[in-house]
């Protein structure tokens, strides 16, 4: 009789660039002690971070059955990582239908009986040793090396993180797991050992801590823009609600830098100037006071009067101020005319980059949220539902919306280092930024409002760090 044995597996990857040099990182942990049993690494060449994601998981997976390869159904291994869409997809509480996913999903699928794993989001915070492991394998594969175990040093500082990292985690009613974790914590804080061992397992039918909660879709109030998936700060601008915000409270594909950011100041390292966007959100057009969906796959509206007017203070702010530098835009035209009028100011060009755009409301575009309920209702609560599915005739969706943002950012970012650039385009491209840059819950979103013509600004320094500097100023509108 196979003796039964109980392992954490924390699994990580990253690429600079999405799509970019990648690597992933994996470590097999003793769940009782925090001991590391097994470590790997691997540089994979150029991927996006989804797909090292995928990788990592793998790698453990595969590096767990190897300790224990007589254990059979005995083997139990719970799985932490900070990537929502692989612990989602993995769970069976997303669908995978990324062509590049759903290969790599049935590969780690395969390693071990599903019924012997379980899947848990932590912040990136906690993840820490399987972050450097996947850096340390792109620093070498950066420098024509392979990764080698015997001189990482990915683990030096792992056994205090996961001491610390028992804070209780899971939606709002997840008593369960987050009772368990709560009195570990306790117990860790007072210098005992925890109760459950440092990595409690959900027991059999327990919920682990990552389903999300799923938001029912609300009618909106009589005029509204769209649904409020959230008892949070509903959108009061014009076309908000319905133009970039994730129901599930996340944009869809990881946008992190690949690496571990420096906090604080006291020993970090003079990075010089940071590449500072600011972002503006265009003027308003026609459709904007009737509420409707205006994405990238309709009438692509200009500027209203009132829009253009909004341009122009804009463009006597950004005057007044003097830093801009540099002008991106998206190619859409009532943000190509709102960037047109700060540049004629500042004497500028403006570049256009497609990964800018909004999203594609497919056939959507054009009404309002009643008119979607009306005609395509099941397409709009599978849309709300998931990041995953799209509006009806061939919209995006905002996993696929968040993936070209993510490489706008990094475009920018590498293009302009140390320069302030005026980045024109629309409300998920922004909201989105922002909440990746504080790092912030996906239920941020719907927290941030976004006026039209507002400004909101992003530092993004070398060592990977980002700073928010302002959100939602409109200021210079008054």
């Amino acid at each position: 009789m196979s003796v039964a044995r109980s392992v954490v597996v924390e699994a990580d990857g990253g690429s600079r660039g999405n799509p970019g040099p990648a690597g992933y990182g994996a470590v097999v942990i003793d769940p009782a002690t925090g001991e590391t049993l097994a470590e790997a690494a691997e540089y994979i060449g150029v991927a996006t971070n989804n797909v090292a994601e995928y990788r990592g998981l793998i790698a453990g997976l595969t590096a767990a059955k190897a300790l224990f390869p007589d254990a059979g159904d005995a083997l139990r291994v719970h799985v932490r990582m900070d990537s929502k869409l692989v612990v989602e997809q993995m769970s069976g509480r997303w669908k995978i239908k990324h062509p590049d996913m759903k290969p790599l999903a049935a590969r780690a699928a395969a390693i071990l009986p599903p019924s012997r794993v379980t899947y848990e989001w932590i912040p990136r915070a906690q993840n820490k040793h399987a972050d450097r492991l996947a850096n340390e394998a792109m620093d070498a594969g950066r420098d024509g090396r392979r990764w080698e175990a015997s001189a990482s040093t990915a683990a030096l500082d792992a056994p205090t993180a996961r001491t610390a990292s028992i804070p209780p985690s899971g939606p709002p009613g997840d008593q369960a797991a987050g009772a368990a974790k709560a009195r570990a914590a306790l117990a860790a804080a007072r210098g005992a050992a925890a109760p459950e061992g440092l990595f409690p397992l959900p027991e059999a039918g327990e919920p682990d801590g990552a389903a999300p909660v799923a938001p029912s879709p609300v009618p909106p109030a009589s005029g509204s823009a769209g649904p409020a998936p959230l008892p949070l700060a509903p959108a009061s601008r014009p076309d908000q609600a319905v133009s970039g915000q994730d129901p599930q409270g996340r944009p869809g594909a990881p946008l992190e830098t690949a690496g571990t950011p420096q906090t604080g100041w006291g020993s970090a390292p003079d990075l010089g100037a940071p590449a500072t966007l600011v972002l503006l959100r265009h003027g308003e057009t026609a459709l904007t006071p009737q509420k409707r969906f205006s994405g990238s796959g309709g009438t692509d509206p200009e500027l209203s009067a009132t829009g253009r007017g909004q341009a122009e203070r804009a463009a006597e702010h950004f005057a007044a101020l003097g830093a801009v530098q540099e002008i991106v835009s998206s190619p859409l035209r009532r943000c190509r005319e709102t960037a047109a009028a700060v540049a004629a100011r500042l004497d500028l060009d403006v570049r256009v980059d497609e990964g800018l755009r909004e999203t594609d409301f497919g056939a959507w575009e054009g009404l309002t949220f009643t008119e979607v309920r009306e005609r395509y209702g099941d397409d709009l609560t599978a849309w709300l539902a998931s990041p995953e599915a799209a509006p009806t005739g061939g919209g995006e969706s905002f996993a696929e919306v968040a993936e070209r943002v993510a490489a706008a950012r990094d475009r920018i970012v590498a293009r302009y280092a140390g320069r302030t650039v005026l980045t024109v385009t629309h409300v998920t491209p922004i909201k989105t930024l922002v909440r990746l840059a504080l790092g912030a819950p996906p239920e941020a979103l719907f927290r941030m409002e976004l006026s039209a013509a507002s400004i909101s600004t992003v530092a993004y320094y070398g060592d990977g760090n980002a700073s928010v500097r302002l959100l939602n100023d409109t200021s210079h509108l008054r």
